[in-house]
């Protein structure tokens, strides 16, 4: 392999470094981006960064700060970023004049920010004589920002479903037994997905039979972590004495999206006194207005990110409604074979192939024995 082509290798993995370090701030910088940045001596990191939180300091000055503290200079250094820096004065200065006045003299762009307002620092630091290369690690980092680029474009949070199957389709047997689909990997990266997601979602389908908690439950998180809101979609409110974990153990936190009727129900006032939300919707094709149970989500409870992980029925409204923004499928090495079995989408009768709802797929990788499969919008 020739040096140059080792140097584009090594900086790519650097940069796929950098995108761990940006994912750590996940649901604290929305609606800012997620951010990542390293600074690399002799094929060394010597200092690393991330956006923390929304309003704080960017990944870049994170990284100069760390900089600082361990004894390095930048202007010895290459620094790898995964969003191209701020050339604006927002909540804070310029990440562009931070970097030029820290003498870094190379530096390495994973994706252009798609923002107006914010975009330029590469044409800037280039203006001012600094080495960049962009497009390093392009797709992992154009899909670490793919919310950020639903925040600026919609008002509503960015929405990722969640399955998991057999490999003939099924995410049940004939009697509802589902457990485990999946292997513990995969199981494990479910409780990983909910810790980085501001609200759980369900149907009323998945709340009787599994009676979930929705929470994410994962060794060494802070003391002070934030579980997601649990939110059910349902036009038949359950009764507030019900033996259901969200009523019993999680009442706060869990929001009912319901018919307008039912919403001011006796019932739903019950559930409002154990002090559940319950929040009522119009009808809209099969169901309730999911897009605008989405936006409220976003507007009153500050959720950017929202995991789908209703049965095939709610999943299905939610994608023919176009309100997915990624889908990820955990598909088992197993087959039932069965036709009665539940399948992982029902309720459509398409006549030809033309009218299949499309997806594009981004990225399939292992996950223990399964696959997961990641799939975006087609033209995503």
């Amino acid at each position: 392999m020739s040096d140059s082509n080792t140097r584009l290798v090594n900086a790519t993995e650097l940069m796929l470094h950098a995108v761990e370090l940006a994912k750590k701030g996940r649901r604290h910088t929305a609606p800012n981006p997620s951010v990542g940045a390293l600074l690399v001596q002799d094929g060394a990191i010597v200092a690393e960064g991330w956006h923390k939180a929304y309003g704080g300091p960017h990944a870049e000055i994170e990284c100069l700060r760390d900089a600082e503290a361990q004894g390095v200079n930048p202007a010895d250094c290459t620094m790898f970023v995964t969003l191209e820096p701020c050339n604006h004065t927002g909540k804070t200065p310029p990440c562009s004049k931070a970097v030029l006045k820290a003498g870094v003299k190379e530096l390495y762009i994973g994706a252009l920010d798609p923002n107006p307002v914010a975009q330029g620092g590469a044409e800037f630091l280039r203006e001012n004589g600094v080495t960049v290369h962009t497009g390093i690690a392009k797709k992992a980092c154009e899909s670490l920002i793919a919310d950020f680029r639903i925040w600026n474009k919609t008002s509503s949070p960015y929405v990722i479903l969640k399955l998991a199957s057999t490999i003939d389709g099924k995410i049940a047997t004939r009697t509802g037994h589902s457990q485990w689909i999946s292997c513990e990997e995969s199981r494990k990266a479910v409780h990983r997905l909910r810790a980085g997601v501001d609200a759980v979602l369900i149907g009323a389908g998945t709340l009787r039979a599994d009676n979930p908690s929705l929470d994410a439950r994962l060794e060494g998180l802070p003391e002070d972590f934030e579980q997601p809101l649990a939110v059910v979609v349902t036009r038949r409110l359950p009764n507030s004495e019900s033996d259901i974990q969200l009523l019993r153990r999680r009442a706060s936190s869990t929001i009912f999206w319901t018919t307008v009727a039912a919403a001011s129900s006796s019932q739903a006032k019950a559930l409002r006194e154990l002090g559940c939300r319950v929040w009522g919707f119009s009808p809209q094709g099969k169901g309730i207005d999911l897009a605008a149970g989405l936006e409220q989500l976003r507007e009153e409870c500050g959720a950017y990110r929202v995991l789908c992980e209703g049965g095939g029925v709610l999943a299905l409204n939610f994608l023919e409604s176009g309100l997915i923004d990624e889908f990820r499928l955990f598909v088992a090495p197993k087959i039932l074979g069965d036709t009665e079995a539940r399948d992982l989408f029902s309720g459509r009768s398409p006549l030809t192939m033309d009218e299949a709802i499309q997806l594009r797929t981004s990225e399939s990788r292992p996950s223990g024995d399964d696959t997961l499969i990641i799939y975006r919008r087609e033209a995503g």
